[in-house]
């Protein structure tokens, strides 16, 4: 069922003003940007989409999402708006998902214009560049780790096979995990068992969703409550990472499914109960305003590199900030409020092809905008930024 698009309510709080395109808009506004506005006017404005839920559904495209992102390029294929994807997913490296999504969706996508949950791990490498570290999470989280710096990781997979008994109900689970050829870190690669058996966990790091919560939660108890030498007494807890801390996302299922924030919560409620001390732990991804901060920083580089490119000079760009930076998401507790909490100029646009499914405007963190799919709203990013130049 459609709803049309939904502003929200103005400053003055006038009630929310409900329209449909009209089809002949509809009509204009699927040409491309590059034919709509010129390049000498080109007006300063940058996009972060969300993946899941707003222009995939598990591997398949949803909402007209290819139709939209082709909007953003002109005949040849060159780009001409920058925006980048803005996900608290991950678990491969940002080169792999670029590639991925590139095929997904019919269009060239570089991996800097991927930006994971796990992806400002990386500034901590310099913290860790040398220590032993564990990751968790589904798809290949150690040569993630690996790619972006840390030399000394490994996988809980191969971790907890170090250690006889660990999971005791492993002779009862049906399935295997083994690593991924070619994916593995040279820690893994060379490290003997007794090596790792003997060697203190200096810090965890939950990169994406947990396969097998009940090893992974005792696992990780086992490593944080001794200080990182499982078997051994009780000690001071090992620094823990989540690359985020969201509590469902939309996947293919009808109704949505439990994410790393549920998790974070099992663990959190395991560990208190056996630990004399709070768990500790540091949660990165959306809706934290750091998040959307690097965003920008990233689209003022994709900005300036097509401005170079084109020999445009974008005095709206250079050295100062976007007019107008444009989120669109899924999901309002997530990315609406991230947005809203990262402030000008970010403009919030809600889907309802994922978590989001009212009506109306969400209640707790309305968006500035609400739509059906993201094919509406790159409509409207293109008919309201035309129109500012009067074109």
């Amino acid at each position: 069922m459609s709803f049309g698009i939904l502003r929200r309510a103005s400053q003055t709080h006038h009630p929310p003003n409900t329209k449909r395109l009209p089809s002949l808009l509809s009509l204009l506004f699927s040409r491309s940007f590059s034919q709509l506005c010129s390049q000498s006017q080109r007006p300063s404005l940058g996009i972060a989409f969300d993946i899941d839920g707003v222009v995939l559904r598990d591997h398949t495209p949803i909402g007209g999402s290819p139709q939209a992102l082709r909007r953003l390029y002109d005949e040849s294929g060159v780009l001409k708006i920058p925006y980048v994807f803005l996900t608290n997913g991950g678990g491969f490296r940002e080169s792999k998902r670029a590639l991925e999504l590139s095929e997904l969706l019919g269009v060239k996508i570089l991996p800097s214009q991927v930006v994971q949950g796990h992806s400002p791990f990386r500034q901590l490498v310099n913290r860790y560049e040398n220590e032993f570290i564990v990751a968790v999470g589904k798809g290949e989280p150690a040569a993630v780790m690996f790619e972006y710096g840390f030399k000394n990781v490994i996988s809980i997979d191969e971790y907890a096979s170090c250690f006889d008994d660990i999971d005791p109900l492993a002779k009862y689970k049906k399935w295997t995990t083994k690593p991924i050829p070619n994916q593995s870190s040279s820690f893994e690669q060379i490290a003997p068992r007794e090596s790792v058996y003997s060697q203190r966990v200096q810090a965890a790091f939950i990169v994406s969703d947990s396969v097998d919560w009940s090893r992974d939660i005792q696992v990780l108890c086992d490593i944080l409550r001794t200080g990182g030498l499982p078997g051994r007494e009780i000690g001071h807890q090992a620094p823990l990472y989540f690359a985020h801390d969201d509590l469902k996302f939309q996947a293919t299922f009808p109704s949505e499914r439990l994410g790393l924030g549920a998790f974070r919560i099992a663990l959190e409620s395991i560990f208190n109960r056996i630990h004399p001390n709070a768990l500790e732990y540091t949660s990165f991804g959306k809706p934290n305003p750091f998040v959307f901060k690097n965003a920008e920083t990233l689209l003022k580089q994709l900005a300036s590199s097509l401005d170079h490119e084109l020999h445009v000079v974008n005095h709206a760009i250079d050295g100062s900030h976007f007019k107008t930076l444009y989120m669109i998401g899924d999901n309002p507790s997530v990315d609406i409020k991230g947005a809203q909490q990262a402030g000008h100029p970010w403009f919030s646009i809600l889907t309802r092809t994922g978590v989001f499914k009212g009506k109306e405007n969400d209640a707790d963190f309305p968006a500035d905008l609400v739509v059906d799919t993201v094919e509406e709203a790159v409509d409207y990013i293109l008919r309201k930024e035309c129109a500012s130049l009067n074109l």
